[in-house]
């Protein structure tokens, strides 16, 4: 038989089946060291493969806030557009008008008086970004028109923002004023917004479903103090970070006033990747209307025969995600998303009265609307922590449920939020219950916190 000599020799043979793999399987897979040659296409495919096994599962990934489900034919429109770059408008001329169409139709669900202007981008980072600059540019022109000092803008935001907003003060040379958080109260409102404005405020920063809780800043009252302000000379703009809300809000609170309907509400980023329904990553970055996108901003280039104007941190970017938005908006219409977001809120609810009855949680709840989540902590004084059931949680069952602290000054309390998506039906959310349960039980046995290795593995944050 082939091989039967190699293998007395102890070498590996070069025929063995194909069930068992390739090179890699005896040899290890390529990790420091650009590889010296190739591999067969299915032996390349089986080693990703392999390795994305030993990751979570992500429709047990109640931590993220990014979609991790969509139905084949809007899987197949990203399949058949990964090609396709999204910058080169002169040779894909119709990719460039679906996205003008999507800026049309988030600029009219959230309430644009008028013509309006915006632009597609990689997630709200770079949408957050972009409108903060907007933002600044404006302030320093009307102050550079005014004869004044440009050198210390600040921007005033609460804690319970993005990363990403810390991110662009320090990059961008912003002081930033933030408004730590309470105990039982974790979003912010125009008490907390007064006394941090000065002539230098470039804006102010609100969020609509923050990724601690999934509630809402006080926007209405915010924009009264800011409406107060400019009706004696101040104009500050107000920005709101909608990421998560701004595809909840529309179906789920339409009655709500927090967009473009407040008169200081300037710009607007949502996360298409989150509780729009598309994979990672798009976001979306609308203006009230054309004047707050400051021109000086806009860079127009003759690329490949035809020029752009373009408003964009990243250059090239594949067009996919974005084309499988307008799929969505075509598929779902107002009235389908309004009735997927109306099932999460169903199954959210079942899972949080589920949680309480259980006698083990207790919710963290407020006055105002919340996304599709249920953020719960424990309840008496049980020998172990929200940390232990999550890591529990995580060994025994898979489900990826975060546990962490919340912002200062709000750092003692600590708690856990289970996302609940289209991909979390009401058979997901009753075994989540009955998961929770169990590893509750587990750690009732044990009579004290999991160890420490075990505790390193559970998810500290908030999620994305």
């Amino acid at each position: 038989m082939p091989g039967i000599d190699s293998r007395a020799n102890g070498e590996i043979p070069q025929d063995l089946p194909a069930r068992y793999g390739g090179r890699f399987f005896t040899e290890g897979v390529p990790t420091h060291r650009f590889p010296e040659s190739g591999m067969p296409a299915i032996d390349a495919y089986q080693l990703l493969e392999e390795e994305m096994a030993l990751d979570g599962d992500p429709a047990r990934n109640l931590a993220t806030f990014v979609t991790t489900w969509m139905e084949l034919p809007a899987r197949q429109v990203v399949m058949e557009n990964l090609h396709r770059n999204y910058i080169d408008h002169a040779e894909y001329p119709r990719t460039a008008e679906i996205e003008q169409r999507c800026i049309r139709m988030l600029a009219d669900l959230y309430h644009a008086p008028g013509e309006t202007t915006g632009c597609r981008t990689q997630g709200s980072s770079e949408a957050v970004m972009l409108g903060a600059l907007a933002a600044k540019w404006r302030w320093k022109k009307q102050r550079e028109a005014a004869g004044k000092d440009t050198s210390k803008p600040n921007l005033v935001f609460g804690n319970d923002v993005h990363v990403v907003w810390q991110k662009f003060c320090r990059y961008f040379d912003v002081e930033p004023r933030e408004i730590p958080l309470q105990e039982d109260k974790y979003v912010i409102d125009a008490g907390d917004v007064e006394p941090r404005i000065d002539e230098n405020t470039i804006g102010v920063v609100a969020v609509l479903g923050t990724t601690f809780t999934g509630h809402a800043g006080d926007i209405a009252g915010i924009d009264k103090l800011l409406g107060d302000l400019r009706a004696k000379g101040q104009d500050v703009p107000l920005h709101i970070d909608a990421a998560s809300g701004g595809f909840v809000w529309p179906f789920l609170h339409p009655d709500d006033a927090w967009d473009f309907r407040l008169d200081s509400v300037r710009s607007i980023n949502v996360s298409g990747h989150k509780f729009g329904m598309v994979y990672p990553g798009i976001g979306w970055l609308i203006f009230r209307s054309k004047d707050d996108l400051p021109e000086e901003l806009v860079f127009y280039e003759n690329y490949l025969g035809e020029t752009d104007a373009t408003f964009t941190l990243n250059f090239s970017t594949g067009a996919a995600v974005m084309l499988a938005q307008y799929y969505m908006f075509c598929r779902l219409g107002f009235a389908g998303y309004q009735a997927v977001m109306e099932g999460m809120q169903r199954n959210s609810q079942y899972l949080a009265e589920q949680l309480v009855s259980s006698g083990r949680f207790q919710l963290i709840t407020a006055k105002s609307p919340q996304l599709p989540l249920v953020a719960f902590q424990l309840t008496g004084d049980p020998p172990y922590d929200e940390f232990d059931v999550s890591g529990q949680l995580a060994a025994e069952r898979g489900w990826m449920v975060p546990a962490y602290t919340m912002p200062p000054n709000a750092q003692d309390v600590t708690i856990m939020r289970a996302l609940v998506k289209e991909n979390v039906g009401h058979a997901g959310a009753r075994t989540l219950v009955d998961d929770i349960e169990h590893a509750c039980q587990i750690l009732d046995k044990r009579g004290e916190s999991l160890p420490d290795h075990a505790r390193r593995r559970v998810q500290r944050g908030p999620g994305y």
